[in-house]
């Protein structure tokens, strides 16, 4: 049984954080997009606030917040550049959650105090260029061997691939006569036999955040790489971790609607047009309501959709109305901004010109837009056929 953090403590955290997003990460945005890297001390201060483990349990040296605490943890995190989070993210998320729910008790004792410590950056090896939202489409395959397995397949736009010591690797398993074709997922070490990292991406945005694709050729893995000790376990973990980090990536857009928002604010209040304030014309002032309606109504349901979760009341359609609503208003709220900025906004020094890019992909990955429609859509039908 984990460890619950307390209110005061909680509070603390928080507290910590928001300065150090504030003061010490806002100031070096320009410098991670035109270095397209994470600095080194900023990487070290991370460490040293725990925030690699802020998801995992106390017994493995992590924060062990639970989900509902989580989301205000992200709602900080995402007030800056989401690449300086997404260098943690993937430890605490859909990656270390595999581990901290299927993991066996001997795969936790290996892995997971690292992974907590930062000392090890975990990866979460689901998407391929025929299989993003849907996994259902996975052409990575896994063969049984004595002993092991033998992994072989093409990974696309795996998070932190480049820095990773540890991937969650899912494939199908072929030639296990009842076990044949049911996804499982493995652990592979980023130093293994046969295993490489493709150069990491050019993207639209989050500069600093690193993807690239992952290569597997004939890859050896030892029987106890299996999480779980189940090839059964496979597909229940990517679901039940990605159910999860749909409202944690929930929680991120509300953090940049909010920072968008007062950008927004801090511009009418200061800007003049032909001599009269900005935020006099009430047009501008009609643009900022839209913005903070949408954050103020994005904040409250990720709460919400976070203690559904955490009760158990609510784990399919909650996680995907936070997110397609949230990752929607993030990208309606950053529109917004531009607008207020005028020109200005539209310039690559703007901070809501990036914002206005980076959160363009909250949309997509962890599951679309279109996406959420449909898991939201089929679980109401389904429930009212019961």
């Amino acid at each position: 049984m984990s460890q619950q953090v307390g209110d005061d403590e909680l509070a603390d955290v928080l507290d910590q954080v928001r300065r150090f997003v504030r003061k010490e990460v806002v100031p070096r945005e320009r410098e991670i997009v035109d270095t397209d890297a994470i600095p080194d001390d900023l990487r070290a201060r991370a460490r040293e606030m725990g925030l690699f483990g802020y998801a995992i349990d106390q017994e493995w040296g992590g924060l062990g917040l639970d989900l509902a605490q989580e989301v205000e943890l992200a709602m900080e995190l995402g007030y800056t550049t989401l690449a300086f989070r997404s260098m943690f993210g993937t430890n605490n998320g859909i990656a270390g959650q595999v581990l901290v729910n299927f993991g066996t008790d001997a795969q936790k004792s290996a892995w997971l105090g690292r992974v907590a410590s930062g000392e090890v950056v975990a990866s979460f090896a689901l998407t391929e260029a025929g299989a993003g939202s849907n996994p259902a489409g996975l052409r990575t395959r896994a063969r049984r061997v004595d002993g092991g397995w033998v992994l072989s397949g093409e990974k696309r736009f795996i998070t932190n691939a480049p820095l990773a010591g540890l991937f969650m690797v899912f494939a199908r398993v072929e030639g296990g006569e009842a076990e044949d074709g049911q996804i499982a997922v493995f652990l592979v070490p980023g130093d293994a036999p046969g295993l490489s990292i493709g150069p990491h991406d050019q993207k639209m945005g989050q500069e600093g955040a690193w993807t690239a694709d992952v290569h597997l050729e004939d890859v050896r893995v030892d029987d106890d790489a299996l999480v779980g000790g189940a090839v059964e376990v496979g597909y229940r973990a990517a679901m039940t971790s990605l159910a999860k980090g749909r409202v944690h990536i929930a929680a991120l857009a509300v953090g940049q609607a909010q920072r968008a928002l007062d950008e927004s604010v801090a511009y009418a209040a200061t800007a003049t047009q032909g001599g009269t304030l900005l935020g006099d014309f009430q047009l501008v002032q009609a643009m900022l309501a839209d913005q903070q309606t949408g954050v103020m109504a994005g904040r409250a349901l990720v709460r919400e959709a976070a203690r559904a979760y955490v009760s158990g009341e609510d784990r399919r359609v909650a996680p995907s109305v936070a997110k397609l609503y949230c990752t929607e208003m993030a990208g309606k709220v950053a529109d917004l901004a531009v607008q207020v900025h005028g020109g200005s906004g539209y310039m690559r020094e703007s901070t809501v010109e990036r914002i206005y890019r980076d959160v363009r992909l909250l949309r997509l990955y962890e599951g679309t837009s279109e996406i959420q429609r449909l898991i939201i859509g089929s679980n109401l039908v389904r429930r009212a056929r019961r």
